[in-house]
């Protein structure tokens, strides 16, 4: 198993609930869906997370129970989480925006410089000076 939810300890090989931040949990769960915003709702139940970690404790479906967690939330409020939270992000225009892919192309590591005339005893004056040579990347 990798990494334990908060709200859970491992006991002999099981997953058990630590219900002082169990009640942490659902108090976040009550907290967002009373309209306090994640970060600040996480605070309010006791929890130390940016908006970031809130969000991933509140999409965290452990809480719901499975083969391994006992269930710490029930169904509805997990789904009125989520509904309120895609319904925030519409109305924040967030719902759509589309990652840009990561540039593949590789900077440049050999240049074709002009013939060098100079040299400077300051180093940034000599790298200003070399920068200033480069006529274009080496194919």
């Amino acid at each position: 198993m990798g990494h334990t939810p908060y709200g859970y300890r491992i006991e002999n090989g099981k997953a058990v609930i630590e219900e002082d931040k169990a009640e942490k949990i659902r108090n976040l769960y009550r907290n967002y869906l009373d309209g306090m915003a994640l970060a600040k709702a996480a605070h309010e139940a006791g929890i130390e997370a940016w908006h970031g970690s809130a969000k991933r404790l509140l999409e965290n479906r452990h809480y719901l129970g499975d083969d391994y967690y006992p269930p710490i939330i029930d169904q509805k409020t997990y789904d009125k989480a989520q509904e309120e939270r895609l319904r925030r992000a519409k109305v924040l225009g967030r719902t759509n925006r589309k990652k840009q892919p990561p540039d593949t192309q590789k900077p440049p590591t050999s240049f074709i410089f002009s013939a060098l005339k100079k040299n400077y005893d300051n180093p940034k004056q000599q790298a200003e000076y070399l920068y200033s040579l480069i006529e274009s990347e080496a194919q």
